[in-house]
């Protein structure tokens, strides 16, 4: 049994309501609660720093739903990031930069939704010039070393605007998160 935080990074805008995020954040909370500890953060509805910072240290995993908007996460998420990863109690300065993490027992995972199409990532010829999913997240996963956690594969919908299949969505996040929590297993 794992302690699991996940966190619904969404910002509303009035073309984006979040209707997406909160249904696949939904579907973790349902799937993951059968055999795990869940606690979430829900940014757009406001939280308190400490009770997030004890969050953070609770949790073996950190599950980060949210939008990709302008190719980054929202801006109340990137607060929420400047807010909570304290000096100190995530991380502290080392002989070598980047190696001052202090949460190095435990695992992260990005669980995104994109506007752009699946075909415009590894493929030289479209808009990421060959860039895979992970190339184009490179700069969050950054963000989550320096911490000191670890990686686990992240998920991510594609399209969401123009061709919202979201019964599709929900489906590949289930054998997804399946295939993530078996790999925990081993």
């Amino acid at each position: 049994m794992k302690n699991i935080l996940v966190i619904n990074g969404h910002q509303k805008y009035s073309s984006a309501k979040g209707t997406l995020n909160q249904t696949l954040m939904n579907k973790m909370i349902s799937l993951l609660s059968e055999k795990n500890n869940i606690k979430t953060t829900n940014i757009q509805n406001g939280y308190k720093v400490e009770e997030e910072q004890q969050k953070f240290l609770w949790a073996d995993i950190i599950i980060y739903q949210t939008p990709i908007y302008w190719f980054s996460v929202p801006g109340l998420l990137k607060t929420y990031m400047d807010e909570v990863y304290a000096y100190g109690l995530f991380f502290k300065g080392a002989d070598q930069y980047g190696r001052g993490g202090l949460l190095t027992e435990k695992k992260y995972m990005f669980s995104t939704t994109w506007n752009a199409p699946e075909q415009a990532f590894n493929d030289p010829t479209q808009f990421f010039e060959g860039n895979s999913l992970e190339d184009t997240l490179s700069h969050l996963h950054r963000v989550q070393k320096f911490l000191g956690m670890k990686p686990l594969k992240s998920f991510t919908c594609y399209d969401v605007i123009k061709n919202p299949n979201i019964e599709k969505f929900v489906f590949e996040l289930d054998i997804h998160l399946k295939e993530v929590l078996d790999f925990l297993k081993s």
